[in-house]
């Protein structure tokens, strides 16, 4: 049997496709931070609970109208996607003018109400959602087993979140998104909507949360708390690749789920805390983030 570093092949490449996976939805959940916070310097913390709202609403769907998971997954980032532009444009709006730390914590008290109300309803015992049946099964590489929806989610992950960076970066709508934060009077002077474009934004990045929500259904317990279990994770790993940084995010992301996995193989111990210690050492040597830009 081939050892790597005393450890079977077999699990070491399972453990790392285990942290690419997770490495995944901190990239997704990062990426969507970093849009809203990039271009509105809005510290969503209700970011955890739209994650969780996409998963419900997502199983839900299939239990009470049938909706099959396909569908879900362009409707559910749509529908949590507008849920999320009504909160911006009806409260959070109303405090834009006010310091960041009024809309952190706003966002903080939703996602306080949303959690608890779901807890209300359903409790916090996990609920399954099948994996779909085109998605099930998977093939024997030799030297790993890679379970076929696994494999779905990565692709699916690195396919929005390069275009999403892709949009933001590269094409004029991006251009109108990052002039309109930065100097929304001279836009609105050349006949730009500048609230309705803040208020696109925000929803894009809510959706984005919520569509790590419907790839995260099949995977993982739908609980109302799986979140805030997951939230801090994903603001360390937003701290470490630069607050606003796009590219940072989902470079940072995936660089950490890889790191989390190789620790669970060598040192199971520090799984848990070793990302809050590269946010450390990072915040230390670079305090602006591996790809933020010094102020």
């Amino acid at each position: 049997m081939m050892m790597i570093f005393g450890v079977p092949l077999a699990a070491f490449t399972g453990q790392l496709m285990l942290g690419l996976i997770n490495g995944a939805f901190y990239a997704l959940l990062s990426l969507g931070l970093a849009v809203i916070f990039g271009l509105l310097k809005i510290v969503n913390f209700a970011h955890g609970a739209m994650y969780m709202l996409g998963a419900f609403a997502t199983l839900l769907g299939m239990q009470y109208l049938g909706i099959n998971y396909w569908v879900s997954l362009i409707l559910v980032p749509l529908v949590v996607g507008g849920f999320g532009m009504l909160i911006e444009r009806f409260i959070l709006r109303r405090i834009s003018h006010l310091d960041h730390l009024y809309g952190l914590l706003l966002t903080f008290g939703l996602a306080l109400i949303f959690e608890g109300t779901l807890v209300n309803f359903f409790g916090v015992s996990g609920l399954r959602y099948p994996t779909p049946e085109l998605l099930q099964g998977g093939y024997n590489l030799g030297f790993m087993f890679l379970p076929i929806y696994r494999g779905w989610v990565l692709l699916a992950a690195l396919v929005v979140c390069l275009g999403t960076w892709f949009i933001i970066e590269r094409t004029r709508l991006g251009a109108y998104l990052r002039a309109g934060t930065e100097n929304s009077a001279l836009m609105q002077a050349f006949g730009v909507n500048v609230p309705l474009l803040i208020t696109l934004t925000y929803g894009f990045g809510v959706a984005l949360a919520a569509f790590a929500g419907v790839l995260a259904a099949p995977l993982y317990p739908v609980s109302p708390t799986m979140g805030s279990s997951l939230l801090i994770v994903v603001f360390a790993v937003v701290v470490i690749g630069g607050m606003g940084s796009i590219l940072g995010s989902i470079i940072t992301g995936l660089a950490m789920g890889l790191i989390e996995g190789l620790t669970k193989v060598y040192y199971p111990e520090a799984a848990n805390t070793v990302i809050f210690l590269v946010m450390i050492l990072v915040l230390m040597l670079r305090p602006a983030g591996l790809f933020g830009k010094e102020a």
